[in-house]
């Protein structure tokens, strides 16, 4: 086991060196001039040179690239010149507002997919699955934007079951007590237990937004998983044996099935989690992705480059996690090192 987990640390922070030569690469071949962007049209090209030696990017790549990793291995990321705040504690100050949301769209996502992915497998062909597979079709093929914007004018402007998408609490309301940063749950643990029902109101429609659409990816992978393992022999030998229905169901063919449904998991809440930026958009939701949505738009190349880095990270040990219970699932991974 412990040289199962070294070798995937290894792995995981050969891939994190990786991820920082790409997001410093593809960042700097971005079209457009931050020092421009940040000093607007009516600049002289006397005050953008001056600009851009003072953020470094009249040097040779290579030298950006040194003072880059430079900077990262000290755990700077660099300021933001959109707002000359240090990005981390940009992005940082924002992360617990995206996390809540992914969080609660992959609980969406999980209670639907995950079911409906079971029910589809075990009535394969019938109208059950028929119903799942046509949901699974709709829900990757719609725009989150789209969803949002029918959510709103359904749950808002016209039933007015949820608030309107306004950001995290009702105007003028103070947030609980900071702990996690996590409305929802400070609430419950200092106690003020309406900031936590108002912050659980105002995260409803965005959470619905991105689990529906991901209880589609779910579903897929879920049914995929059962019916894959349905066919398998130890399932065949198991009903010849007269092993009840529901038993082998449960298990023989979901234990087996997991170590796939768990990879959909943790791709779906990489997703979520990377992958939200027109979802706070759209409901002024004030986490990272509307960040990195901002500063986009001024060609922010530090914010950039921090949102990519940060997100890319949580993929790695979303992943690095995923490999753990792999081991712990199934001992011939952690054994021999890879899964047969």
């Amino acid at each position: 086991m412990i040289r199962y987990l070294l070798r995937r640390v290894g792995i995981s922070l050969i891939t994190v060196v990786g991820l920082a030569l790409v997001v410093f690469l593809v960042v700097r071949i971005l079209p457009g001039d931050a020092a421009a962007a940040r000093l607007g049209p009516e600049a002289s090209d006397a005050d953008i040179a001056a600009l851009r030696a003072k953020l470094g990017l009249d040097q040779p790549l290579i030298v950006q690239l040194g003072d880059y990793l430079w900077g990262l291995l000290q755990g700077d990321l660099g300021t933001a010149v959109s707002t000359g705040r240090p990005v981390a504690v940009e992005l940082f100050s924002r992360l617990p507002a995206t996390i809540e949301l992914a969080v609660a769209g992959l609980i969406i996502a999980v209670i639907i997919g995950f079911p409906l992915g079971m029910l589809a497998a075990a009535r394969r062909g019938r109208a059950s699955d028929v119903v799942g597979r046509v949901f699974a079709v709709l829900g990757s093929s719609m725009a989150p934007v789209w969803l949002g914007l029918l959510l709103i004018f359904g749950l808002y402007s016209v039933a007015q079951l949820f608030p309107g998408p306004v950001g995290r609490l009702p105007i003028g309301m103070l947030p609980p007590t900071q702990i996690t940063g996590m409305y929802v749950l400070d609430g419950l643990l200092t106690g003020n237990l309406e900031a936590s029902w108002q912050a659980l109101r105002y995260l409803a429609l965005p959470a619905l937004t991105l689990g529906l659409g991901a209880s589609a990816a779910v579903l897929k992978m879920v049914r995929s998983a059962m019916i894959a393992t349905a066919e398998s022999g130890f399932v065949r030998t198991a009903r010849a044996y007269g092993v009840p229905g529901r038993e082998v169901l449960w298990r023989d063919q979901l234990r087996n099935a997991m170590l796939q449904v768990l990879t959909a998991i943790g791709l779906v809440f990489g997703f979520l989690l990377g992958g939200n930026v027109i979802v706070e958009r759209l409901f002024s939701w004030p986490g990272m992705g509307r960040v990195a949505y901002d500063a986009l738009g001024s060609n922010d190349l530090e914010l950039l480059q921090g949102y990519a880095l940060i997100i890319g990270g949580i993929y790695i040990v979303l992943n690095f996690v995923v490999d753990l219970l792999y081991g712990a699932i199934d001992p011939r991974i952690r054994l021999g090192g890879r899964a047969s």
